[in-house]
Parts: structure tokens; C-alpha cells; sequence
């Protein structure tokens, strides 16, 4: 029994199961590391990575300020200016106890034209987080005073901010961007890829006291560029002075004035009234911010009288010194009655334009065949957009139907049954002024002064557009004195529309004016367009020639055009009549 004792208390008679226990868990964990290891380093190795990087790798962003919008001249239109964000720490504050110092934060809150309750419930409300926008672009004097606080968690950002000199005056045009920089409307929109630009990096590495120890890669910045635009600041300034004043005065709805090149198409002044300031837009109704100079149509009426007439006379069912019968002053055509006011008799083209006779007009619409009649309302470009590609920009209401009634013709022809834009009743008269080419629109100013191909196009003959516009010339001379400017000869004509509502026309007028500078040799042309002005004035003549007046003047001035008021009048009422008696039928043979 004693032997059998001693035999099963010795050591070195243990299970062998227990050894080969040890050794399993041994070659397990071993295995463990083994399969991890190769896990980590093979399978997903950028995890363990991207923990380094995360300790030693840094990143420093070279941020690009956002180009600057100038004139033609290099006046400032919009640029950037140095500004801070203040941002909070939620964490940092947490951990401090930073929220004890209450007199501090009712400073920040007061600095920052905030309720001190809304500002910390703010932070109270993500106690975790590292970053809480607390106010976006705050002035230096603000920053400095903020950082004399020495609130823990509470930091600065430098940021930029735009910022736009000339405020109202060239609000629509110019636009605007939003907190980030980024443009929403006008030239800021449209070419908000060029004004911004590509911010560079530097990536390198740091080691545990921060000292950089490699610079892994470097990504140079592409500088944002400026834009030259074709305004001319002092122009604008003087259009958008006299608009403001017209619209306030007549208690108009709204206004506009565009001011243009004739020759290079460039536009010099493009303004509207009411405007806004694009610095404070707070409590601005989003209506006002569009550009009505290129987005509103209207009907432009008697504007639309020397189209006809320099049809008639490029097709040659008249000329210059045709003489037309309107007489008994009415006429019906398909039940509908066009008429003047009174019984004008005989008209020759110019005085139908002086007097801006319906009966005559209608004439010379109907002496071409319909089809050249709409092709060079179409080729004046009432169907297309001016080429400026501002955002927004309306093509114009020009039906293109194939059936049109003799009274529609007619209202046609005189500015009725058609809407569209300042700008493009702009181009119309520029072609007029250019000898019959019509030229895109732009608002970039043109530094090589050359023209592309396929931003201009003949579509009138030099001979009969210069004829035309010499008529005009009579037209301010004999009918719209408040249109003329002293030192030059200058043409032009009215158009008072009535505006379209629902079924018909209602009870609100549109008054515009187009005219060009000097006649002698065309280099402005100026549109102002005055929505429904109130009150017993609001015609053309009464409404918007005055303007035109104005602006024109100072135009020319600015741009130190020489008076040309000396040099003879070729106009048409000059040129004899080598057929007295010749007239043009009640209604032409082509649209019989």
C-alpha cells in the first residue's frame, strides 16, 4: 500500500494530456500573432498606416483669394477682403469649464449680436464635438477683440469676403456669392469657375516635438483670375442716377437702361431700378435680384416702326423718298380696325415715323410678302439671346407660326404681338447705327478690339440701314425734343406699350426710348425701358426720352466723343423726290 502511494504522488507521472495542452495553447497564440501579423501587413496594411499618418502626417492648405471683378477702366467692382470665423471647441470648453466665465462669454455674445443663452446651448448641445461655426466672416476690430477673451475652445479662422464698391449701382449685373464664396447670380455666377481658383497643399511629416521632417509632396495653388468687364463705371454711375430718379418720379413699377458699343458690341452701362445692396442683402425679396435687362420681355411698340420701314425698303416695295397715302386715317383689315388719331393724308417713310403713323406702317408691312416680313423681325434677332450668356437671359417672344392674319401683321409691325428684353431691342438699333450688321452683345471688354466671325452678321443693307437712321434723326428733331443733347445730332424713337395681362391688355402702360450718337458717325446706343409709370404721364416721349437725354449726354462726355451738331443733316427729308406722286397701295399686292 505504501509503494502504491509514493507511485502516484510522483511528479513525473502527470497526464501527458496536460503537456500537450500547454503546447496546443502555446502553438495557438503563436499562431494568433502569426495570422494577425500577416493580416495586418498584407491583407489591410493601410489601416495601421493611416494611424501613423494620423500622428505624424500634416497637411497645409494653401488657400487662393477669389478674383477681383473690375471695369474696362480697372475700377473695383468686386474684390475680397481679409475677414475672421469664429469657431468653437465644444470638447476644449467642456473640459476647461470654460462656460464658468460668464461675464466672457456675455462679452462674445454681445460682440457677436447674439442672445448669450442661444450662444451656449449652442455648445451645451454637442459637449463632444470639435467644431461649431459660431459667426461667419466677422471684421479684424471684432477678431481682435474676440481674442483678447482668451475663452478656452473659442478660435479664429482667417477667411475672406466679398465685398462690392459701387453697392446698388451695379448690383444686378455684378451678383453676388454666398457665405463660401461661391457666386449665385450675375458675373459672380457665370464665371464663378475662373474668379475661384485651385488652392494648393503642402504634405509633409513631423515627428513627436512637431519639428517637420519630410516634406512628402507639394501642390502649387492656380491663382483665381480677374475679370475685365466692358462697363464703364462712370457711365453706369450716370444711368443708374438718372433711372432711380425717373422711377421714383413717375412712381414707375421698375426701370431699366442699357448702354451700348455700336461697334464692338460691347456693353458700357446695364442698370435697373429698384436695386439692392449686394452687402447687406437681409430682408431683400428675391424678385429684386434679377437683371430685368435681360429677363423681362415687353411689347416694345412704335420702337418697332423703323424695322418695318427698312424692310419695306430692303425688299423695294418702297424707298427713301416714297410717298404713302393714309388716308381716311383708318383702315379694317379682317373686321379689325387700325387707325391714327387723325387723318395724316400723305406720308413720306420719314414723317410716318415722325408722326408715327399705324396706317403708314401697316402699309409698308403690308407691300412684302409675309414670310420677309417675319424673317427680318427673326434676323433682328427677337428669337435669340444677345450672346452675353448672363445667366438667366430670356430669348423673347417671337411666334413662329405659319399662319398669320393680315391685323396681326399690322400690330406686329408697330410693336404689338411680340415681347423682348432690353437687351435685345439694344441690338436691334445697334445693327441700325452699324450700317445693318448685327453684332452679339458681350460684357467682357474686348482688349484686342477684333471681332470672331460668328459674332456678327450682315442682315440690312448699309444704304437703307444709314437712310433709316437719319429718319430718326428727324424723328428726335420734330417730334421728341426732350430726347435731343445739346452738341449733337442724335436719333431715336419712342415706343408706349400697353401691358398684357390675361385675355387682353389691361390698364398699365410700358414707356421706352432707343436712340444712337452722334448720327454723324453712330458710337452709343442707349434703351431705357420704364414700367408702369403712374399717374397722367407715360408715354415715351414724356417718360423715358428725358433719360435717354441724360444718359446719352454724359455717355458721350465720359467717353469724349466730339460734338458733331455743326456737320450738315443728309437726313431723308433732303433727298428729292425724283416721283412726286408715287404712293403705295392700300394694302400691297403680297399680302392681299
Amino acid at each position: 500500500m505504501k509503494k502504491k502511494a509514493a507511485k502516484n504522488n510522483n511528479p513525473l507521472n502527470t497526464a501527458p494530456w496536460r503537456y500537450y495542452l500547454v503546447l496546443a495553447v502555446v502553438a495557438l497564440i503563436y499562431l494568433s500573432l502569426m495570422a494577425r501579423t500577416a493580416y495586418i501587413q498584407i491583407i489591410e496594411p493601410e489601416m495601421l498606416k493611416k494611424q501613423g499618418d494620423l500622428r505624424s502626417l500634416r497637411v497645409a492648405a494653401n488657400t487662393v483669394q477669389r478674383g477681383s471683378i473690375v471695369d474696362r477702366n480697372g475700377a473695383e467692382l468686386a474684390i475680397s477682403v481679409p475677414v475672421e470665423t469664429v469657431w468653437a471647441d465644444p470638447k476644449i470648453i467642456m473640459d476647461n469649464n470654460a462656460l464658468a466665465m460668464t461675464k466672457h462669454w456675455q462679452a462674445l455674445a454681445d460682440v457677436l449680436d447674439q442672445d448669450i443663452n442661444k450662444l451656449i446651448a449652442r455648445v451645451v448641445k454637442s459637449p463632444s464635438k470639435r467644431f461649431i461655426y459660431l459667426e461667419r466672416k466677422i471684421s479684424p476690430a471684432m477678431a481682435n477683440y474676440i481674442k483678447e477673451l482668451k475663452i478656452p475652445g473659442i478660435h479664429l479662422r482667417k477667411e475672406s469676403k466679398r465685398f462690392y464698391p459701387t453697392g446698388e449701382i451695379s448690383a444686378h449685373l455684378i451678383g453676388f456669392t454666398n457665405v463660401d464664396d461661391k457666386g449665385i447670380e450675375g458675373i459672380e455666377r457665370m464665371y464663378d469657375e475662373l474668379l475661384t481658383g485651385t488652392g494648393g497643399a503642402k504634405r509633409f511629416r513631423k515627428d513627436a516635438k512637431g519639428r517637420k521632417i519630410e516634406i512628402i509632396s507639394v501642390e502649387e495653388p492656380e491663382q483665381a483670375q480677374d475679370i475685365t468687364l466692358s462697363i464703364d463705371q462712370r457711365i453706369q454711375a450716370i444711368a443708374y442716377k438718372e433711372l432711380k430718379g425717373a422711377v421714383q418720379a413717375f412712381k414707375a413699377t421698375s426701370g431699366t437702361v442699357v448702354v451700348a458699343n455700336i461697334h464692338t458690341g460691347e456693353i458700357l452701362a446695364m442698370t435697373n431700378s429698384p436695386s439692392y445692396n449686394p452687402n447687406n442683402r437681409r430682408n431683400t425679396a428675391i424678385h429684386r435680384f434679377r437683371n430685368r435687362a435681360i429677363t423681362d420681355i415687353y411689347e416694345p411698340g412704335s420702337t418697332m416702326k423703323p424695322l418695318t420701314a427698312l424692310t419695306a425698303l430692303e425688299f423695294g416695295s418702297a424707298k427713301a423718298n416714297s410717298i404713302i397715302n393714309t388716308s381716311p386715317g383708318w383702315m379694317r383689315l379682317g373686321g379689325r380696325r387700325v387707325s391714327d388719331p387723325i387723318n395724316r393724308g400723305k406720308l413720306s417713310v420719314e414723317e410716318i415715323l415722325v408722326t408715327s403713323s399705324n396706317m403708314g406702317t401697316t402699309k409698308l408691312a403690308l407691300s412684302v410678302p409675309k414670310d420677309y416680313l417675319l424673317t427680318k423681325f427673326f434676323d433682328a434677332g427677337f428669337a435669340d439671346d444677345t450672346g452675353t450668356n448672363l445667366v438667366g437671359e430670356s430669348a423673347g417672344m417671337m411666334h413662329d407660326r405659319s399662319r398669320w392674319s393680315q391685323f396681326e401683321l399690322a400690330t406686329l409691325s408697330w410693336g404689338a404681338g411680340l415681347a423682348i428684353t432690353p437687351a435685345q431691342l439694344t441690338r436691334f438699333y445697334m445693327a441700325l447705327g452699324n450700317g445693318g450688321i448685327k453684332r452679339r452683345l458681350t460684357i467682357v471688354k474686348n482688349s484686342d478690339k477684333t471681332t470672331a466671325p460668328g459674332d456678327q452678321e450682315r442682315i440690312f443693307s448699309a444704304k437703307n440701314s444709314l437712310a433709316i437712321t437719319h429718319m430718326l434723326e428727324a424723328v428726335v428733331d420734330e417730334h421728341v425734343p426732350k430726347a435731343k443733347v445739346d452738341g449733337y445730332r442724335v436719333g431715336g424713337k419712342t415706343g408706349t406699350s400697353i401691358k398684357a395681362v390675361a385675355g387682353g391688355y389691361g390698364n398699365d402702360y410700358v414707356a421706352l426710348f432707343a436712340g444712337i450718337a452722334p448720327i454723324s458717325n453712330p458710337e452709343i446706343v442707349v434703351v431705357v425701358v420704364i414700367n408702369e409709370p403712374s399717374g397722367d404721364l407715360y408715354h415715351g416721349g414724356e417718360v423715358a426720352a428725358p433719360v435717354f437725354s441724360r444718359v446719352m449726354k454724359g455717355a458721350l462726355r465720359v467717353l469724349n466723343v466730339a460734338p458733331d451738331a455743326q456737320k450738315s443733316r443728309t437726313a431723308s427729308k433732303h433727298i428729292k423726290l425724283t416721283h412726286p406722286e408715287q404712293t403705295i397701295a392700300l394694302v400691297g399686292e403680297h399680302n392681299a
